[in-house]
């Protein structure tokens, strides 16, 4: 079952429209992947392809949990995840527009 939601997946994953048009990365690619890798049990590829994508489904999950049962330090913890996971992404982006 998830074997075959993965090939969907893969077989459905739309090219970047930032690459396609502009010819640079996007601060967000490699985030399909990313995903794609860690469903197939690829931890470290994932990692490499895409470094704020755990911190993101974290950061997603104390969301729901915050938002279902009202946890005391909540929005405490979401604004710190939130501030961590938009530093790896930019600095992510950096790092990809300054390499080849």
């Amino acid at each position: 079952m998830l074997e075959k939601f993965i090939n969907w997946l893969e077989s459905v994953s739309q090219p970047c429209f930032y690459l396609t048009f502009l010819g640079t990365e996007c601060p967000g690619c490699g985030m399909q992947r990313s995903f794609i890798e860690l469903l197939k049990g690829n931890v470290l590829d994932s990692i490499i392809l895409y470094p704020a994508l755990l911190p993101g489904i974290l950061l997603f999950g104390v969301l729901i949990i915050h938002l279902i049962f009202k946890v005391k330090n909540g929005a405490f913890w979401l604004k710190f995840l939130f501030i961590i996971n938009a530093i790896i992404m930019v600095l992510n982006y950096i790092y990809k527009l300054l390499t080849p």
